[in-house]
């Protein structure tokens, strides 16, 4: 058992709770083993204790209150009684981890070289010369282009993919065994995301890394692993080789799992015809520019398109193709600099009652201060609506409306779960009456069960009311399963726009078909025969 990389036997992690001595229980008895150059993958809804089990590796939570039980060793260190010298070798040294949101992760003050070349001189008391040199090298390593100048940028000058990559470059630096990657591709769009699993599949195969994967996209991990355990309220459910479970899956939990997940090659369920031959919106030849002099330039380039009541329309393309600020144009949060947006016919200008927008993050566009009932209530006040008790009354309509208890009105968004709080964003969104909602990633956030609920409400809401809706998302799957048409961005025009089945089935522009190749496929060998292709057309 010596040669295990990573050895785990009946960890259980309690985090304290209400009262002094009150626990809940995150993780219960997970016990697995990874071998050295091996993959897993860490799957299941969120709640389940991926990121649990995957921060008790590195000990991370040490200090924080937890209780833990059971044993956790990592390329021979026992992570439950090293000292703190222990941990900062196995921490970097032995084991990196890459988290998810890379902006929260690197510091906005200092240049991305600047930090991997601090971590390096952490572990192994470099020079500044060579650990500058060092981060050039990572950099260069995981596709940051033209390191050298890059490594002097600051996070914020670099995409979200960049720096993911970024990310990966400073857990390299070290040389370590063991590479944990806590959903590192969630808010990523499809191509970069497909960049980014390619590039720890290639480190993989160079340099011989292990990989935990924590993710709840079952697609992500299809192409990524060897073998993937599944998590459900902490407990593990299943374990297998990924073909095999992702075939013929035993457990009840992992077959629902896997149904959750939305595919391209799925069946469509039949969506009603759009009530009404007017548009309820109208966009023509809009154009928005952003920045100054040689570095403006235009997010929004030219489009027109038209949706009607009781119609989905979804907008896809990757991240800077333009989706959201067309998006805000369309409810009147942005002014167009050129062109005209119209409703019902008619020419309108900033802000009204007839369009509301449900946005990605629920908890940002939440006041934390207010209750989620005076949240929904808000736009029901600013159209006029003095009467207290009518107010409540109409909140208390729309909480049950979208799935929530009435009865939660006083509650905070943080006693909520991700999925409860875009139900309240949806319920705002609802409340002065609209003709069109405007959903801008609405469920990119999410784990697959969860998405499948929220999109769910979408559709019932969408046949009880009529509303016309704008589906902006850069999850292809999803897209298809929601809309009627859909249209394709890039670099701020539309390339492709028609019936989703037509475009998807049949797509014209190459655009649209490397967006499509991007998707990850639940067949791991589908998986394979993709990223063979990419390598192809990028060698």
């Amino acid at each position: 058992m010596t040669d295990l990389l990573v050895d785990v036997d009946g960890l259980t992690v309690d985090f304290p709770v209400g009262a002094p001595g009150a626990y809940v229980r995150a993780v219960d008895g997970v016990s697995f083993t990874l071998e050295p150059a091996g993959a897993l993958g860490l799957v299941g809804e969120s709640g389940s204790g991926k990121s649990t089990v995957a921060a008790a590796l590195l000990g991370l939570h040490r200090g924080t209150g937890a209780r833990l039980g059971g044993s956790v060793r990592v390329g021979g260190t026992d992570v439950g009684s090293a000292d703190a010298g222990e941990l900062r070798a196995l921490r970097g040294g032995v084991a990196a981890m890459v988290f998810q949101d890379p902006l929260s992760s690197l510091d906005p003050y200092h240049a991305i070289g600047a930090q991997i070349a601090e971590v390096y001189r952490v572990h192994t008391a470099a020079s500044r010369r060579a650990a500058r040199a060092r981060a050039v090298e990572v950099l260069d390593r995981v596709g940051i282009p033209d390191a050298v100048r890059r490594s002097r940028a600051r996070p914020h000058e670099f995409s979200g993919g960049m720096r993911q990559r970024a990310l990966i470059a400073m857990a390299l630096a070290c040389e370590p065994r063991l590479l944990i990657a806590d959903e590192p591709t969630t808010a990523l769009d499809v191509t970069v995301q497909a960049q980014i699993l390619d590039l720890l599949h290639g480190l993989r195969e160079e340099r011989g890394l292990g990989l935990l994967l924590v993710t709840h996209d079952v697609g992500v991990a299809a192409g990524s692993v060897d073998d993937l355990l599944v998590l459900r309220d902490g407990a593990a459910v299943e374990r297998g080789p990924v073909r095999r479970l992702l075939s013929r899956p035993d457990a009840p939990y992992t077959r629902a799992l896997l149904a959750a997940v939305p595919r391209l090659d799925a069946p469509r369920a039949p969506r009603p015809r759009p009530t009404g031959s007017e548009p309820v919106v109208e966009a023509r030849s809009l154009r928005r520019e952003f920045g100054r002099g040689r570095r403006r330039v235009a997010a929004v380039d030219g489009v027109s398109l038209t949706v009607r009541a009781g119609e989905t329309l979804g907008i896809v393309g990757e991240s800077g193709s333009g989706k959201s600020t067309l998006g805000r144009m369309l409810v009147g949060l942005l002014e167009p600099g050129a062109g005209q947006v119209l409703r019902d016919g008619a020419e309108v200008t900033g802000i009204t009652p007839g369009a509301q927008m449900v946005f990605q993050d629920p908890v940002s566009s939440l006041n934390p201060r207010r209750s989620i009932g005076e949240s929904i209530a808000d736009p029901l006040r600013a159209a006029g609506r003095p009467d207290e008790a009518a107010v409540r009354a109409r909140v208390a309509e729309l909480l049950t409306r979208v799935g929530l208890d009435p009865a939660h009105y006083d509650r905070f968004p943080h006693e909520f779960s991700g999925g409860q709080r875009q139900r309240v964003g949806i319920a705002r969104a609802l409340a002065p009456g609209p003709s069109l909602i405007v959903c801008d990633e609405p469920v990119s956030a999410l784990d697959v069960t969860t998405q499948a609920q929220v999109t769910a409400l979408l559709a019932r809401i969408q046949r009880e009311s009529g509303i016309a809706l704008v589906f902006i998302a850069h999850d292809l799957a999803v897209v298809r399963q929601v809309s009627d048409r859909v249209a394709v961005m890039r670099r701020g025009r539309i390339v492709e726009e028609g019936p989703v089945d037509e475009v998807y089935d049949r797509p014209a522009h190459p655009y649209t078909r490397q967006l499509l190749d991007a998707v990850p496929a639940l067949d791991p060998e589908l998986a394979a025969e993709r990223r063979s292709a990419r390598r192809e057309v990028f060698a």
